[in-house]
């Protein structure tokens, strides 16, 4: 659990790196001064953390189930926002409201970039036994402060196509997801296995996939007759 729970928080800031390419200076600065301020400002809490404490955290199903709404709930910002980016890349027309949710889901920072600096920060409390707390929790906000910054630019100089970081981003919010989906079961499974063939069921979803197929085929050629008639 812990590692899926690590990948997921790896996951977490490469797609905030990402985001912040999308930014301008500004852009960049204000959403990275927030995740210093919230590390400067949650030092002492972090002095109060130990192993034991988290590795209970991640073997509770109920804190886990809690978890998996927060992560559903940032999943969907980013990938609104991946959606409508894409859109207004492609020079497809933009309405008001969605310009503004775009906006929205643009400055949004993610609610799982703050567990990610938290966990970052709480690490590196263990990491430096003896040394002040509070020069840690400070040190460590303004390494961030200057780091996430050049981290962003070093990608964007890197992919230069917007549209191929914006695919990027897409595939980690989804690979986020399906991970959020393993670390919310935590080893357990939603039904008992049996080795009964339910053969009604079977015949379901093949006539369904039938149907579906059959319906695609109609419509398409319906479609391609429209479009040579008008030609």
């Amino acid at each position: 659990m812990e590692i899926v729970v690590t990948i997921i928080m790896l996951l977490v800031g490469l797609s905030f790196m990402l985001k912040l390419t999308f930014h301008g200076a500004v852009g960049k600065v204000v959403l990275c001064l927030v995740g210093a301020l919230f590390v400067a400002f949650t030092w002492e809490y972090a002095t109060t953390q130990s192993k034991t404490q988290i590795a209970d955290w991640l073997t509770r199903p109920d804190l886990m189930l809690d978890t998996s709404v927060i992560l559903t709930i940032d999943v969907f910002f980013q990938i609104a926002f991946c959606v409508l980016m894409a859109r207004k890349l492609s020079g497809a027309p933009v309405s008001k409201m969605q310009n503004v949710m775009l906006q929205v889901s643009l400055w949004f920072p993610g609610l799982l970039i703050f567990p990610v600096l938290f966990s970052l920060l709480v690490q590196l409390i263990f990491s430096l036994p003896g040394m002040d707390f509070a020069l840690i929790g400070w040190g460590t906000a303004g390494a961030l402060l200057v780091l996430m910054p050049l981290l962003a630019l070093g990608v964007e100089w890197l992919l230069p196509e917007s549209d191929m970081r914006l695919e990027m981003t897409f595939l980690l919010n989804a690979l986020i997801a399906l991970l959020g989906v393993v670390a919310t079961v935590n080893g357990r499974t939603a039904a008992v296995g049996t080795n009964k063939v339910e053969w009604d069921a079977l015949g379901g979803v093949l006539a369904l996939l039938v149907v579906g197929a059959i319906a695609g085929f109609i419509i398409n050629k319906i479609y391609l007759r429209k479009k040579l008639s008008k030609q």
